[in-house]
């Protein structure tokens, strides 16, 4: 019998390519995203339905994953990858900036999550993956917001096997590094540094950063990466990916926390 698995933001990016990656394994995918009828190339692979999920809307998430069960019978591996980026000084950000970033980083894959547990839990058996970033174990300048999002997923998922390992539920985190994808274009907020001296000139340089940062190309490791934590069957919790990733994360656990910020200022300049 065909698996099923359900995935956020499959309009672009990881989440496209982790659609890909799963129907060319035989696999039934719900592929949620906001504008469901902007999709012109997914809707017509046989193997997947699209519906519309803003993981922001609880209505939304109950009708997507009510769906999908509808069509396929279940969900077997949820995949949380729907996300963005607010970056800047922190004592600029607005407070609906703030709060947005943790309704879609946080509170939406919360809620997503727990959409899904009833069915895994009846069933005794499934996958929950939660994208999050390297940037969900080492830092930034000016990503306070992102990176506070993202270790909360980190620490969210590590406590919850606790309580889902012994139902049957298996949790994982995949991590990637710097990838070419629509992340820095509508996928990101800036709302900088707002011309204050000691913040817009190294905002500046930041976004010069960005623009420069060695991205990889092939995001369709990603996407395997994902396919094989939903597979693998074992209790391995985090999925480092992409050179840069697996490079800084590996300084960060052999550095103290002050030489890391020194090797981190250097890098980036700042």
């Amino acid at each position: 019998m065909k698996k099923t698995v359900l995935v956020t933001g499959a309009s672009s990016g990881f989440g496209r390519e982790t659609v890909r990656v799963f129907v060319e394994k035989g696999w039934n995918v719900v592929a949620t995203m906001r504008s469901p009828e902007k999709e012109e190339e997914l809707s017509k692979i046989e193997g997947v339905k699209v519906v519309r999920l803003d993981v922001t809307d609880k209505g939304s998430i109950r009708e997507a994953v009510a769906a999908g069960v509808s069509r396929f019978g279940g969900i077997d591996v949820l995949v949380n990858n729907a996300g963005y980026g607010a970056f800047g000084a922190l004592e600029l950000a607005p407070d609906d900036v703030i709060r947005q970033q943790f309704e879609v980083n946080l509170f939406g894959l919360i809620d997503v999550t727990k959409a899904v547990l009833p069915g895994m839990r009846e069933r005794k058996n499934g996958v929950i993956i939660n994208v999050s970033s390297m940037g969900g174990r080492l830092t930034f300048p000016f990503s306070t917001l992102y990176h506070a999002t993202k270790f909360a997923v980190e620490g969210m998922t590590e406590s919850l096997q606790y309580e889902l390992n012994p139902l049957g539920i298996r949790l994982k985190i995949v991590e990637p590094g710097g990838y070419k994808t629509n992340f820095s274009g509508r996928s990101m907020t800036m709302y900088g540094g707002g011309g204050v001296d000691g913040y817009q000139e190294r905002i500046n340089h930041f976004v010069n950063l960005l623009e420069h940062w060695p991205m990889s190309e092939n995001i369709g490791e990603v996407a395997d990466v994902i396919y094989e934590a939903a597979t693998d069957g074992t209790e391995k919790l985090r999925y480092p990916v992409g050179n840069d990733a697996v490079s800084l994360l590996e300084a960060r656990r052999q550095m103290d926390d002050i030489d890391f910020k020194k090797m981190m200022a250097g890098q980036t300049g700042m």
